[in-house]
């Protein structure tokens, strides 16, 4: 599984780092810090991807199979 964050829906609201800080982390001004990026979720992690992709009050998160 593959997860994208739209750097122009993203407002940091840090939802998605505080459910899953093993799949998502913040920048310094508290954004998703991989806005733009197409990250692999490590083996085991589908779960905390799909949690942290789901709080996201701007839909910012894609996830790919």
């Amino acid at each position: 599984m593959k997860y994208t964050v739209d750097g122009s829906l993203c407002t940091g609201h840090g939802r998605c780092y505080t459910v899953a800080p093993t799949v998502y982390a913040p920048d310094d001004e508290g954004y998703n810090l991989r806005r733009g990026d197409s990250v692999e979720v490590s083996p085991g992690q589908d779960g905390d991807a799909r949690r942290g992709a789901r709080v996201c009050p701007e839909r910012a998160i894609e996830l790919a199979e």
